[in-house]
């Protein structure tokens, strides 16, 4: 498969989507089976996922140890991730393998305990870094928020 033609499908494919799985270390995702959706994932011949969205909303995650290792594990193109979804976990700290998926367009980290506002800054060298969410975040109350 040409990267074109990858391209074209993971733009199209479906999340896969581990949220509201009580998920509290990266390593699970690896046991875990992902929600079903309305349309059915595709996999690689390695039976890895063309996705391009990895959600894991609304679990108890309160670090992104082992994130890249795991991440290489699910995504057939990890280094394509365009979308993370963490938001309504426990993550402390924005960690920084986010830094590391240059791709990433899309990223909610709202509803965990991020506490400080320079945390954000890390994101600054995520060139196509365009939905960030951080509301309900402690950082909220810090002044300069907006």
């Amino acid at each position: 498969m040409s990267k074109q033609d990858y391209m074209n499908i993971a733009v199209q494919e479906p999340p896969l989507d581990y949220s509201f799985r009580s998920i509290h270390v990266i390593q699970d995702l690896t046991s875990e089976e992902p929600r079903r959706g309305l349309r059915p994932l595709r996999h690689s011949k390695s039976g890895k996922s063309l996705t391009q969205s990895l959600w894991l909303n609304n679990n108890v995650l309160n670090d992104l140890k082992d994130f890249s290792h795991v991440v290489s594990q699910l995504l057939e193109h990890p280094e394509k991730l365009a979308w993370i979804d963490l938001s309504f976990n426990d993550l402390t700290s924005i960690d920084p393998v986010l830094t590391t998926f240059f791709n990433l367009s899309v990223l909610y980290l709202h509803g965990n305990s991020i506490q400080r506002l320079g945390e954000v800054n890390k994101l600054a060298v995520l060139p196509r870094l365009r939905s960030l969410t951080l509301h309900g975040n402690p950082i909220e109350e810090e002044k300069g928020y907006r």
